[in-house]
């Protein structure tokens, strides 16, 4: 770099004296430059040397300026690069060490939590640990009794489980992949003759632990737990019409004793003949579990909070006296209300002041059917009903004191859409009966004495009495316009213009307009197929599943439930006090006396009542 500087300062030289330099010899020795040139060129010479070793010396200060600069950036991105290695370093101790510690606070968590799960399970069971995780497996029964294997009557048996009360357990769905719990409830057990490694499970224990899913391999952590018995339970009905059911409670009851807990939350499943209620179990004492085996319990039952958008079964809308309900029916459906008889209203129909009036009007151009029922079957119908009416256009049925099957209570009507689809009004009133004396009815001239051998004499067309002195002009004029019913028993006289509207059914013999006959032919006398398997016209159908079908429900006299009535009692005395099958069981169960506390089975309590306590 020196070199070229200097080069290049001596080319500004050359340049600038280059004529005197190439004039060599004459300028070295010109006379006219003499010694004076010669020391100016000399200076400048050294004022270039100089200059060029200033130029030197300052390259060389800025690359030594730049060179140490690089090192202390170097230096300083380095410490900055060891600084952050350290921080990360220490990171990575702080995060094992993190890891570590939750590992072992984990694993002493772990440890107390299975301490803590021994010790209440030895407390909830009193001092017995049981656990077991099992496959269900679903079977069809009622309840909440499971079935196990026969390996847990081992264990229980040996820590003597049977000798503290009845077995209770508390159930819980796990989740085959991660362990977390799907759903939990309590049950009893009913025998243990399940496969080794599963557990039999009802359609009440599995519609509560698998709600929302069915699981593809259903596992459940099945715990036994000892339950104080229970003293309250708030329960809320899902659908419409429980309180309808006569004896609702003791329709409870009866399924209540197919169980052995019940649990918060929990739905509880109640059938009363073709009717399935869903019953929520809100609330209970004296906690959110209980056993109840030979308890009493106080129950509170409350309707759904909303009414359901759509639903299966039949519900009894309410009907009021002296208020009309209309609506619309389709053909083949069914609808259904409801009213009551206090004791006030039965004992004025009694004495004869008043009477019950069902009206049912249609206005479109199909045709309905009426049916009258009085409660415990709740819902009338074709085959079971106690009061019917089939004639065109609107129906009235008229219920009054000399009607031996009415009374105080509950009634149902039920309005059947027997073709094309209708809109209908139907009311019940209460009618004052008429004041006028009873038998005071238009009567024949025959009744007064009037005879054919006074002034009248018997039309032969009509056989009405006619006066003696128009009897000739009566008979011309009634045999051209008035004909008589040739059937046998009948004997209306009809107008001519009506004798082709006139007809008589050919198997029970009644009189009907024609565009009736085929509607009478269809509800009285085409055959009906009982589910006992027995075919009757609808008359017989009506009495045979109201009084002889094995099929029909019943009310039990013990259980207050709506059962099949089934066959007589096998038992001869239990045949001879007219119980059915049902209750013969179903009286086998025992009670207090209220007299005297001594354990006396139901169906005995009145004997039992008269021979001990000379109770009538």
């Amino acid at each position: 770099m020196a070199g070229s500087a200097l080069e290049l300062r001596l080319g500004f030289v050359t340049e600038r004296f280059g004529d005197g330099m190439m004039k060599g010899s004459s300028f070295v020795g010109s006379p006219e430059l003499g010694s004076g040139s010669s020391s100016r060129f000399g200076l400048d010479m050294a004022n270039l040397r100089e200059s060029t070793m200033d130029f030197e010396l300052r390259r060389a200060r800025e690359k030594l300026e730049k060179e140490q600069k690089d090192r202390k950036e170097k230096a300083k991105l380095r410490l900055e690069r060891e600084k952050r290695a350290k921080q990360e370093a220490a990171r990575q101790r702080e995060a094992i060490e993190a890891a570590q510690r939750s590992r072992r606070i984990d694993a002493m968590e772990v440890q107390i939590k299975a301490e803590q799960q021994l010790e209440e399970s030895i407390f909830a069971g009193r001092g017995i640990s049981f656990n077991r995780v099992l496959e269900a497996v679903p079977f069809e029964g009622s309840g909440d009794k499971i079935k196990l294997p026969p390996s847990c009557f081992n264990e229980l048996s040996e820590q003597g489980a049977f000798d503290k009360g009845p077995l209770h357990f508390q159930l819980s769905a796990t989740h085959q992949d991660h362990g977390s719990t799907l759903g939990s409830t309590h049950a009893g057990v009913l025998e243990f003759t399940a496969d080794e490694g599963s557990v039999g499970i009802p359609p009440h224990i599995w519609n509560n632990l698998y709600s929302k899913q069915d699981p593809s391999t259903p596992l459940i952590d099945i715990k036994y737990v000892w339950l104080s018995k229970g003293t309250y339970a708030k329960l809320q009905s899902q659908e419409l019409g429980f309180s309808d059911i006569p004896n609702h409670k003791a329709v409870l009851e009866t399924t209540l004793r197919q169980h052995a807990t019940l649990s918060q939350d929990d739905i509880l499943t109640v059938k009363h003949g073709v009717l399935i209620f869903h019953l929520h179990v809100l609330e209970l004492k004296p906690s959110s579990s209980v056993s109840v085996l030979e308890t009493d319990i106080e129950v509170d039952i409350m309707g759904p909070d909303s009414l359901p958008e759509k639903t299966t079964q039949h519900v009894l809308k309410p009907l009021a006296f002296g208020k009309s309900e209309s609506g619309i029916i389709n053909e083949g459906e069914y609808a259904y209300y409801k009213f009551s008889i206090h004791d006030d209203m039965w004992q004025s129909i009694t004495c004869g002041d008043v009477e019950i009036e069902v009206t049912l009007n249609s206005e479109a151009n199909g045709d309905i059917d009426l049916y009258l029922s009085k409660h415990p079957l709740l819902f009338p119908n074709t085959h079971q009903h106690g009061w019917s009416s089939h004639d065109m256009g609107s129906k009235c049925l008229v219920l009054g004191s000399k009607d031996h099957t009415l009374g105080p209570g509950s009634y149902s009507v039920g309005i059947y859409g027997f073709k094309g689809t209708t809109k209908y009004h139907v009311s019940v009133t209460i009618k004052e009966t008429s004041k006028s004396n009873i038998g005071q009815q238009p009567v024949s001239a025959s009744a007064h004495g009037l005879t054919s051998t006074v002034d009248t004499v018997e039309c032969g067309n009509c056989k009405h009495y006619i006066p003696m002195r128009t009897i000739a002009l009566h008979e011309a004029y009634c045999r051209r316009h008035n004909v008589v019913c040739q059937h046998t028993g009948c004997g209306v006289v009809l107008r001519t213009e009506e004798v082709k509207n006139h007809v008589h059914c050919g198997k029970c013999g009644l009189a009907f307009h024609v565009t009736e006959l085929e509607k009478h032919m269809k509800v009285f006398h085409e055959p009906l197929l009982c589910p006992c398997g027995v075919v009757l016209e609808k008359t017989e159908m009506v009495q045979h599943q109201s009084s002889e079908c094995v099929l029909r429900l019943v009310t039990c006299r013990f259980c207050g439930d709506m059962v099949e009535a089934g066959s007589l009692a096998v038992d001869v005395r239990d045949r001879l006090r007219g119980l059915s099958e049902h209750e013969s069981l179903c009286g086998s169960r025992t009670a207090p006396c209220d007299s005297c506390g001594r354990a006396v089975m139901l169906k005995e309590m009145e004997i039992h009542q008269v021979a001990v306590h000379q109770k009538s």
